[in-house]
This record gives structure tokens, C-alpha cells and sequence, in this order.
């Protein structure tokens, strides 16, 4: 589902002139079969984030190859990367990243309004989703009305709705308290098994770490050994 190749990043910091080179990702190198839950674990500033930024386009690497699904991907400009992004992945942010003028079903809602879906398909899937991630009856609610465990079932819901082959997470559990957590982590394993939804999770937490079915340990923007 994934193959990274031989990437490095390096981020320029400073004025013409006086630049700094800060190099974050170093000849990282990993693969993530279709179906797997995989977790890249790190300390803070080891290149993690970076990394899932890489993977998914918001950032372009300075080196080295991506693919995603048998699609090589790192060759793709913004505008290409972004159309891609609406059909094949999915993400879910520790912050939820939910829009808070919107409620629930529209925040769920609108990476098919930026697809171009027609109203009553829209509504279909939508309605279909929620109730997939049991928060059908707060489709009217606004994010404000929501605990942070619904807040990030919409997240989820928002992420599914384009139906992905990859969901891409970001410290899913980070604003969640353990017991949200082990919920959260269980429909997730759910969803996996049910649908075949490949995830590759960001963590510094333990028990999400040990959730997933094989962990990439990243210290120093290189790939540990052993843990590929």
C-alpha cells in the first residue's frame, strides 16, 4: 500500500545569505502492506510527523521516491497531490481539525462537496457513515456540543466518507482520555478488519504503539534497524 524510498528532507531556516540546513528525514526507507495497522513511533522532534507530512504531500521531500497504492506519488505537483488526497486517503488529526461553524454532518459532509458529489448521493453516504461510527442522532450537533471521543468519531467519519484504501493519523489519541483511547483504538481495529482499510498511525504513545500490527521505530530522521 506504501512504499517510501530512500527519502530525505531537509528544512531551510534563516534569510538569503544566512541560511541554516536542518536535515529532519535521512534515507528513510519502509514499506506497509494493504490491510496492516502500522505505528511510527519517535521522541519529539524525531522526524515522524515529518514524515506522515511527506507521505501524504503536504510537504515534498528533497530526495527519494513515495508510492501509494502502485502510484507513485512524489512525482505529483500540489494541485495533483490534492486531487489525489480526495480519493485515496483519509486523515484524522489529535486536534480533530473539525470545522466548528459546521455541524457534525457537515464537517462529515464536505470532502464530498469538494469532490463534486451530487446532494442526494451526498446525503446517502453521509447519513450511511455516521451511523457506521454510531453518532447518527448528533448529526446536528456543532463540534462545541460534542465530548472529545465523538469529536473524533466525526473525525473518523469524515476521513471514511471518500471510502480510502489508506487513513493516514496523526496522534489520534493525543486529547483523548484512556478509556476514549481504548474505545477509539477498538473501532479502529474494527474498521480495519471489516472494511480492509490500511492505517498508518503517528504515536509517542505506548499502548497505541503496541496496537498496531508491526511498529517503525524513528529516532534522529532514520528508521531504526529492526523495525521495518
Amino acid at each position: 500500500m506504501i512504499e517510501v524510498k530512500n527519502v530525505s528532507h531537509a528544512f531551510e531556516i534563516g534569510k538569503k545569505g544566512n541560511k541554516t540546513i536542518i536535515p529532519v528525514i535521512d534515507d528513510v526507507t519502509f514499506s506497509v502492506n494493504k490491510g496492516e495497522i502500522v505505528t511510527i513511533v519517535g521522541r519529539s522532534g524525531s522526524g515522524k510527523s515529518t514524515l506522515l507530512n511527506i507521505i501524504s504531500g503536504f510537504i515534498k521531500a528533497n530526495e527519494g521516491e513515495i508510492w501509494i497504492d502502485g502510484i507513485k506519488v512524489s512525482d505529483f505537483n500540489e494541485a495533483k497531490f490534492a486531487d489525489f488526497r480526495l480519493g485515496h486517503l483519509g486523515f484524522i488529526f489529535q486536534s480533530f481539525q473539525l470545522i466548528p461553524s459546521m455541524t457534525a454532518y457537515q464537517n462529515v459532509e464536505l470532502p464530498l462537496v469538494l469532490k463534486g458529489i451530487n446532494e442526494k448521493e451526498r446525503k446517502e453516504r453521509t447519513e450511511n457513515t455516521l451511523k457506521k461510527v454510531g453518532l447518527y442522532e448528533y448529526r446536528e450537533h456543532y463540534p462545541s456540543e460534542l465530548s472529545g471521543g465523538q469529536q473524533q468519531r466525526v473525525s473518523i467519519a469524515r476521513a471514511l466518507i471518500v471510502n480510502p484504501p489508506l487513513i493516514l493519523a496523526d496522534e489520534p489519541t493525543g486529547s483523548l482520555d484512556s478509556e476514549t483511547e481504548t474505545n477509539l483504538l477498538e473501532f479502529i481495529k474494527e474498521l480495519n478488519k471489516e472494511l480492509g482499510i490500511t492505517f498508518l498511525i503517528i504515536t509517542h504513545d505506548e499502548t497505541v504503539a503496541k496496537f498496531g500490527d508491526r511498529t517503525i521505530e524513528i529516532a534522529d530522521g532514520k528508521v531504526l534497524e529492526g523495525s521495518r
